[in-house]
Formats: C-alpha cells, structure tokens, sequence
C-alpha cells in the first residue's frame, strides 16, 4: 500500500507561482513512477505530469509544457510541481498519483491521494 498527501494548494494571481508537493508513505514508495493531474469544475480529471522512479526521465502536457515541472526527492519520497507561471485556466483540483510506469492515462496509477485546491484569479 501507498499513502499520499498533497498540499501547497491555495489561492494564487495569474501570473504567479505555486509549488505542490505529494508525500508518499509506506514502505515501497520509492518504487513507483509519479503522476500529477487535475479536474476542474465540469471537466474531467486530466494528465499534467509525470515522472519515472528515478527521476530521470518526466513528461508533461502540452497545456504545461514551458511553464510547470515536475521533480521528485527520492529521499524524502516527496515529488513536487512547481507551476509558474500560472494561468486561470490552471484552476482545478491536483492529484498526485503513483503506478508502476510513467502513464498518461488515470488507469495507470494504483493509488491517489485526496487533491488539493489550487486557484487562479484573473
């Protein structure tokens, strides 16, 4: 089992900055690749970013490619997506996600964590 945590959400201009991070728990987490992705109101959940257990190869979307990266501490078991800048069309609940490969798809990850709330104002 695989527990994971986001946080670093909020409340942000356009134009600024935010960094999410995603804790991951137990005891093989630094086994699994690494994905983030979002749903915003009315939408569904949609690929942003992920990244291979070690870190060295990540893929992002075309709608963030130049402006989000995707990193992870294989320490800490914490990956992260540093967003900026952001864009009102970057409003939505993030979720982190982990699986054996890096997908792009939601049936590749295993297992989710709650999501975190990120806004943008115009």
């Amino acid at each position: 089992q695989v527990q994971l945590v986001e946080s670093g959400g909020g409340l942000v201009q356009a134009g600024g900055s935010l960094r999410l991070s995603c804790a991951a728990s137990g005891r093989t987490a630094s086994n699994y690749a690494m994905g983030w992705f979002r749903q915003a109101p009315g939408r569904e959940r949609e690929f942003v970013a992920t990244i291979t257990r070690s870190g060295a190869y990540t893929y992002l979307a075309d709608s963030v490619k130049g402006r989000f990266t995707i990193s992870r501490d294989i320490v800490k078991n914490t990956v992260y997506l540093q967003m900026n800048p952001v864009q009102p069309e970057d409003t939505a609940v993030y979720y982190c996600a982990a699986g054996g490969w890096p997908r792009l798809t939601i049936s590749g990850y295993d297992y989710w964590g709650q999501g975190t709330q990120v806004t943008v104002s115009p």
